[in-house]
């Protein structure tokens, strides 16, 4: 004969089970009315958008380029303005020396790794968002699902995206952008330019920052105390994680400047058009 309690118990947790299939249920039905919405859409929106960004690439790339003829900086086609991207990485490198490398640091010696996983884990799964977005309007509709399924077991079953639930089940991590996107609908990158703060770049990934912040929800659609913790976080904990590399990089690199530039450009290149690298 069975005890009450543990009757009650397993009534308990099949209850749970269910709710958290039909959570999953609504949620998977609700992606497929959003894709199927979407591709009607897509192709006006990738149009005009596209055209948009493409024109003033094009622009600020001529312009660039003037200024590069008549200055005489830049002897490189990729990096006209040469002289002001190396005046903006000496002001973030020494901005990094000062505070972000001392913070990275202080922040690997104190927290435990378990803990800084957690971290990690937690910014790349709200990332998945976006990142679904712009799979969804490259036209990549199977990653754009995993990024989604990602997105609910991670977030259900891995406590908030704590734990990365997915990738143990074999879901693989997608890392996209909005300038990744321009750059599958055709807008060229243009001109190598870095931005304070915000480091390597080129003209179009710069005018679709703006657009990525805005698809950020911690940083677009939280409360300013919110936003700006979760950004000061999520710097440092990434700076962390490079740590190793950039001093490898100190090490190694003749001309760090021409290192991080060609890197930052052939990597840019790769994600776009993966299937010609």
């Amino acid at each position: 004969m069975r005890m009450p309690y543990f009757t009650s118990l397993s009534s308990a947790k099949s209850a749970e089970a269910i709710v958290s299939f039909r959570w999953l249920a609504w949620l998977g039905l609700v992606c497929i009315v959003l894709l199927s919405s979407a591709c009607t859409t897509m192709g006006k929106v990738k149009q005009s958008t596209g055209n948009v960004i493409e024109s003033i690439s094009a622009d600020a790339g001529e312009a660039l380029t003037n200024i590069s003829i008549k200055t005489g900086i830049g002897n490189n086609p990729d990096d006209p303005l040469e002289g002001y991207n190396r005046a903006i990485y000496s002001f973030n490198e020494g901005l990094d020396e000062v505070i972000l490398k001392p913070a990275a640091n202080s922040y690997k010696t104190v927290l435990p790794e378990f803990v800084q996983a957690g971290i990690g884990n937690f910014f790349a799964n709200i990332g998945d968002i976006w990142t679904a977005v712009n799979n969804l309007l490259q036209g990549k509709f199977e990653e754009s699902g995993t990024d989604l399924l990602r997105l609910a077991l991670n977030t259900t079953f891995g406590l908030g995206g704590v734990i990365d639930v997915a990738s143990r089940e074999g879901l693989p991590k997608h890392l996209e952008d909005f300038g990744q996107t321009l750059g599958v609908w055709g807008v060229k990158p243009g001109p190598y330019f870095i931005l304070p703060l915000f480091g390597p770049s080129t003209v179009r990934d710069a005018l679709a920052l703006p657009i990525d912040l805005w698809g950020d929800i911690l940083f677009a659609q939280a409360k300013p105390v919110v936003r700006y913790t979760s950004s000061v976080v999520r710097v440092v904990d990434k700076r962390a994680a490079a740590l190793e590399a950039t001093n490898l990089l100190e090490e190694a690199a003749l001309d760090k400047y021409v290192f991080t530039r060609d890197g930052h450009l052939q990597r840019r290149a790769a994600q776009v058009n993966p299937d010609a690298q």
